[in-house]
């Protein structure tokens, strides 16, 4: 293989594509970055046999040839060297690295140890087209009420359905749960996405990139961010059906501001860190009032309040962390907050006439 690219379209994939390089045990080569020559561009790739990521770069190639070098080491090495051309030729099992006054030569292993990239038939997928400011939108308000328990898998991702002619995607770990429309779909789809995939997407995501393309087969789904690719396995595994959890009606509907919300969660929550992060937020029908009071049983008890537009009074005790990462990723001017009593599930929206995000807590035991 002989081939020159520019050191800042080499530095740039070999960053995208070396998160995913993995030393798993007994498989060093998932340690190695793939670079094979493909027509005009060379291809850079890694995977961890559950995720893949690809970039494909243009390059002047003088000779075809494939070869897997150490991620960290390469991936470093271009980071270091200065901006301009990056020559690259291998003899056998080792790749010679040249720019400018700077020469390397480091040992990699052939590229036919290298596992077989995964592939999806794209006329037979399911594809979306997203515009990249609501993909990172719903990814950030979703992922966040994803589970880390590895004892209850399909919770471990986001759920991408079709339902009533949309696209939704929701998450849950059994404390709370979240709900985003996304787009309009003509398909149907029902597919967990692991968090992790989703996590190294968003890393992948730059401000150049207008649209995201979403493919979905049976057990695979990729998504391709301009010259980058990132494809995944699909958990296996049958979501519970959320939707039963989500309260149609609630007597006490209190709508305010949401950074006069935020900040109150905020204070009252400093004062909550030694008892589990316990907040109880109280609203006062009469006054038009919500307070949240919370207690450091060595160091104080605060109590805050915000004007609020009520509709009955009532009570409930609430994580102060989940209710600020709600308030965090809700998109509004005002927030709409509703519970039934003290047990029932809390729904945070943003108080638009159609907010197409929904987030719901589960009450504490007060």
């Amino acid at each position: 293989m002989e081939l020159s690219v520019t050191q800042e379209n080499l530095a740039r994939a070999l960053s995208a594509v070396s998160r995913v390089a993995s030393t798993k045990a007994g498989l060093p080569i998932l340690g190695n970055i793939l670079l094979r020559t493909e027509g005009n561009r060379l291809l850079v790739a890694a995977t961890n046999l559950e995720i893949a990521s690809t970039y494909y770069i243009g390059a002047k190639i003088v000779k075809q040839g494939a070869i897997t070098l150490p991620a960290r080491l390469v991936s470093e090495f271009v980071s270091s060297l200065p901006k301009g051309t990056v020559e690259l030729s291998t003899k056998g099992a080792h790749i010679t690295l040249s720019s400018g006054t700077y020469q390397s030569v480091i040992n990699g292993v052939e590229a036919d140890d290298f596992p077989e990239l995964p592939s999806i038939n794209e006329d037979e997928a399911v594809k979306y087209t997203i515009a990249t400011a609501d993909f990172k939108q719903a990814l950030s308000q979703t992922i966040i009420t994803s589970s880390s328990d590895s004892t209850r898998p399909v919770l471990t991702g986001v759920y991408w359905h079709s339902v009533d002619g949309a696209l939704y995607l929701a998450a849950t770990d059994g404390y709370r749960l979240s709900e985003r429309r996304l787009v309009e779909s003509k398909s149907q789809i029902a597919a967990i996405v692991p968090t992790s995939s989703l996590q190294e997407v968003l890393r992948t995501l730059t401000d150049t990139i207008d649209e995201v393309e979403v493919l979905f087969d049976d057990t695979q789904v990729r998504f391709r961010v301009g010259e980058a690719e990132v494809t995944s396995r699909l958990i296996d595994g049958n979501y519970p059906d959320y939707r039963q959890l989500i309260p149609k009606e609630s007597e006490t509907v209190i709508t305010l501001n949401a950074s006069e919300f935020t900040r109150v969660v905020k204070i009252a929550g400093l004062f909550a860190r030694e008892s589990g992060g316990s907040i109880t937020l109280t609203a006062d029908a009469e006054k038009q009032e919500l307070s949240i009071h919370s207690i450091a049983s060595e160091q104080g008890e605060n109590t805050s309040s915000a004007p609020a537009t009520i509709t009955n009074a009532g009570q409930v005790t609430l994580n102060s962390r989940y209710l600020s990462e709600a308030l965090g990723v809700l998109d509004g001017d005002t927030i709409t907050f509703r519970f039934s009593g003290k047990l029932s599930p809390t729904v945070l929206t943003a108080s638009e006439k159609a907010p197409d995000y929904m987030h719901i807590i589960m009450p504490l035991k007060s």
